[in-house]
């Protein structure tokens, strides 16, 4: 943790030691511009040739560092890692405050800058599930040199839909719908419905597309969904805030080594807009007979195929 850190306020923290560890290894705690965030790391006891891997959970109603876990605890015997838990979800600070794509991106560089104050400024690897792979790929195009690569797990952005969005600004967030979820006679409560564990046995029935989940994040789901002020960002996201309409410029504008993979089964398998990167040099991109969580499902297969692409990595990316 940097020196300079600001200090977090005891009330901060309320709420957060509930809620079990989603990964092992040291959990780090900091104040910055966009509330306190929390990241956790692990490593070899004698650090091995490859950089620090940076790894970032996806956005739902239930998105911790747990969503990374089969990730993480591989690589921490090889390399030292970082999990990192976006502005609230999991440890980090929730709360009834505005999320946006500015707050989630700025999480990632500052989650970078912590990483680079331990291991100095050479250039990281990162991996991010569903949309926070916008938050990855945005936060690369603002500070290039800072990233060796980027791996894209099920990326958000890719739909038929989306392309025609290249060239607009904004998000898709709909006020309306926002406020409806935060009306405060039924902010909470309706939050605690969509968030049973019935409810999200089904979601993540949908994201395997199949009935064979991992258990234990159908656990840590529930546990994370009823902390204080676990509704706030996940309305956000539902809303449409958290996503751009400008993303598929952002990926376009990517030039170091980007590694896209994605699942053919469950709800989130519409990847069509993907002609737009397919054989460009920079970008490598996996289809795995899962669902959006591969790296759950086909973990051995998952990562052999991502060695196989960070093997192929430069020592340096272009800026």
């Amino acid at each position: 943790m940097s020196a300079a850190a600001p200090a977090i306020s005891p009330a901060v923290l309320r709420g957060a030691d509930d809620l079990p560890a989603p990964v092992s290894g040291q959990r780090h705690e900091i104040g910055s511009a966009v509330g306190r965030l929390t990241y956790y790391s692990a490593g070899p006891d004698i650090p091995g040739k490859f950089p620090p891997l940076l790894l970032i959970h996806s956005i739902n109603a239930a998105g911790s560092a747990y969503e990374i876990k089969p990730l993480y605890e591989h690589y921490r015997r090889s390399r030292t890692v970082y999990a990192l838990e976006l502005p609230g979800f999991g440890h980090s600070q929730r709360g009834a405050r505005e999320y946006s794509v500015r707050m989630m991106t700025d999480a990632v560089l500052i989650a970078v800058r912590e990483i680079q104050e331990v291991h100095g400024r050479g250039p990281i690897d990162a991996l991010a599930v569903s949309l926070s792979c916008e938050f990855l790929a945005r936060a690369v195009t603002e500070t290039p040199l800072a990233f060796r690569s980027a791996a894209l797990v099920s990326p958000t952005g890719f739909r038929s839909r989306d392309k025609d969005s290249r060239w607009r600004n904004g998000t898709r967030g709909m006020p309306w719908l926002h406020g409806f979820f935060e009306f405060p006679l039924w902010s909470e409560g309706l939050f605690r419905l969509l968030t049973s564990r019935t409810i999200i046995r089904y979601f993540l029935n949908k994201t395997w597309g199949s009935r064979n989940i991992d258990e234990g994040l159908l656990e840590y789901d529930y546990l994370t969904t009823h902390q204080p002020g676990a509704q706030h960002a996940p309305y956000y996201f539902v809303s449409g805030f958290l996503f751009s309409e400008d993303i598929t410029r952002i990926y376009h504008s990517l030039t170091l080594p980007v590694w896209m993979s994605h699942g053919v089964r469950g709800d989130f398998v519409d990847y069509s807009n993907k002609v737009q990167v397919e054989g460009r040099a920079n970008w490598t991109i996996r289809v795995f007979q899962t669902g959006a969580m591969p790296h759950f499902e086909a973990e051995a297969e998952f990562i052999t195929a991502y060695d196989a692409f960070l093997a192929g990595v430069p020592s340096a990316s272009p800026a």
